[in-house]
């Protein structure tokens, strides 16, 4: 409640203003552009993005709250039906303002259900672009493991904790309580339900793969050795990914990943990658059943493997986009 009572205001507070300030700022973003050579203007078109979502971020809120004044707290699917909405409307804006799209195959891969998700992590984007897909295009109930931090943001700190998630403290120094909640997480998941979780952990980039392949060569030699041909995918954490497969035990897996969102994990990658023509975003999916999924002390090695593979199709989809550009 303390988080709430400082994010929702700041984030009303945040919608005025950017909109009071419109002709203020969106002369300035243009010419700081136009002197930096940026004619597609990324500046301008991150603040008006910035416009959009604190007021879709407001809705959202507002929403949650008429819901909470009528005694809707509880009532999951019109939070479902929220968060859709809110994921739609999001994307089209980042399409309007920014030329964001989307373009997915293997949508069907999610039905039957349930099913776990193992998605790539590679952008900001990443939990939006998850939630697109299974709420808007395959209609299903996403249960979301997501950091703490996310908490941040008013309507995943309100919607979010309504319908089943669960936000994971990166930095427990005890991760035993946290790999028991997300296996509870899992074990929740019904018919039109989807467990997602990110098996990297975090954003991938070259500092953190190095990082991350550097502690494992001191702790495990023979898996640095499968995973070091890694050059777009961090490499997987299998504790929380095999918590997850062990809470829905009748669940197969999807694995997920998507190409177009590369360098977009901080501010400056973002400016950078709105300055060129944005290429729509490629989201694939494989669906891998059940039985083929080993348990126990197999489970990492074959995770590995497939997160190599992952990799590797990452390599071939952006060797093809690369060529389409020139």
């Amino acid at each position: 409640m303390q988080r709430r009572l400082v994010t929702i205001p700041a984030l009303f507070g945040a919608a005025v203003l950017l909109t009071l300030l419109i002709p203020l700022w969106l002369p300035l973003a243009l010419v700081a552009d136009a002197l930096r050579a940026r004619f597609r203007f990324p500046v301008a078109r991150l603040l008006a993005f910035g416009v959009c979502w604190s007021w879709l971020e407001t809705a959202g809120v507002l929403a949650a709250a008429a819901l909470w004044v009528t005694g809707q707290r509880g009532n999951q699917r019109r939070h479902y039906a929220l968060q859709r909405w809110w994921a739609s409307k999001l994307l089209a804006s980042l399409g309007a303002t920014c030329g964001i799209r989307i373009e997915t195959e293997q949508v069907d891969m999610f039905t039957p259900g349930p099913t776990v998700l193992f998605v790539r992590h590679a952008s900001l984007a990443d939990s939006l672009v998850s939630a697109y897909v299974i709420t808007k295009l395959a209609r299903l109930q996403p249960h979301y493991v997501l950091k703490r931090e996310l908490l941040i943001d008013p309507c995943l700190d309100v919607v979010g904790q309504r319908v089943p998630n669960y936000f994971l403290d990166r930095g427990a120094n005890d991760s035993a309580p946290e790999l028991a909640a997300v296996e509870r997480l899992a074990g929740g998941l019904g018919a039109d339900d989807v467990g997602i979780i990110f098996p990297e952990g975090t954003r991938a980039n070259p500092r953190k793969r190095e990082a991350a392949m550097a502690k494992i060569v001191e702790r495990d030699p023979a898996r640095a050795a499968r995973l070091s041909g890694l050059q777009h995918l961090l490499p997987p954490r299998p504790s929380g990914a095999a918590a997850m497969m062990r809470g829905a035990p009748a669940a197969d897996l999807v694995l997920a990943w998507h190409v177009g969102f590369e360098g977009l994990d901080t501010f400056g990658g973002v400016l950078k990658a709105l300055s060129r023509p944005f290429k729509p975003i490629r989201f694939v999916a494989r669906r891998v059943p059940r039985a083929e999924i080993p348990s126990g002390d197999a489970f990492p090695e074959w995770l590995d493997k497939q997160w190599v593979q992952m990799d590797n199709e990452v390599g071939v989809a952006l060797a093809a986009r690369n060529e389409r550009t020139h």
